[in-house]
């Protein structure tokens, strides 16, 4: 499929995409940078929550004034802003000041990571997760189908969580009915999302020997309205979260 993700995940001329869930959100993240700086777009990379430091690229710009970041951006270069970088961590900056980027400038793209699951494939959020800007015009809820007919204790994080809203244990696997099922539930794919942002399901690291359950899933989430598409990206895309 030559289309490009920016294209299949339906962005229009300007977006706040703010990036949840489980299995590839940084690559998705990369992935939408590189192809809107092609585009010769201003873009905005950052996180309101935390990432590791070799997932960060240059131009890298720490925020001090967010009124101030427009004059820093490059077009055709996409400029990460962070509040600090350590040796381990990176921290990334606030909702409100991904708010003030975006409403305070005339930036095309700001692409936040909002959300963590240590590098498991399908997660249900804690009560402080996810962090997404509240003018976000568009969220992208990630789930890595490589959790597809897995045990949900060895694919998932928060399986606390998950076994909360759907009554699972940790030997269950995860059936498309029940990834489904995690993914619409307002205190799961669906928690926090501003209610004027349009929802997309990026169902990633698709293979041929799991496209039959990933089809299925791709399917029940069709029929849920409050999601307004669902992209599969085959697995080359996701070498990891």
């Amino acid at each position: 499929m030559n289309e490009l993700l920016s294209d299949r995940l339906g962005l229009g001329s300007r977006e706040l995409v703010a990036i949840v869930g489980a299995g590839g959100k940084t690559t998705i993240l990369h992935t939408l940078a590189s192809e809107l700086g092609s585009r010769s777009a201003s873009v905005v990379l950052t996180t309101t929550t935390r990432m590791g430091p070799d997932q960060i690229t240059n131009p890298l710009t720490f925020l001090s004034d967010p009124s101030g970041i427009e004059d820093l951006v490059v077009r055709g270069t996409p400029l990460f802003v962070l509040s600090e970088l350590a040796t381990d961590k990176a921290i990334g900056v606030s909702p409100q000041d991904v708010d003030r980027i975006f409403g305070r400038s005339s930036i095309d793209y700001v692409i936040v990571e909002a959300d963590g699951a240590r590098t498991m494939s399908i997660k249900a959020p804690a009560e402080h997760e996810p962090v997404i800007p509240p003018t976000s015009t568009l969220v992208v809820v990630v789930l890595g189908s490589d959790a597809l007919g897995k045990p949900l204790g060895t694919v998932a994080h928060r399986v606390d969580r998950i076994s909360h809203i759907t009554g699972m244990s940790q030997d269950d696997p995860v059936t498309p009915s029940r990834a489904a099922e995690i993914l619409v539930h307002p205190m799961g794919g669906l928690k926090g999302i501003p209610d004027e942002a349009r929802i997309v399901v990026a169902i990633t690291k698709v293979r041929a020997d799991n496209r039959d359950d990933v089809s299925e899933l791709a399917a029940i989430l069709s029929a849920d309205l409050a999601i307004s598409r669902t992209v599969e990206i085959m697995a080359p895309l996701d070498p990891k979260q």
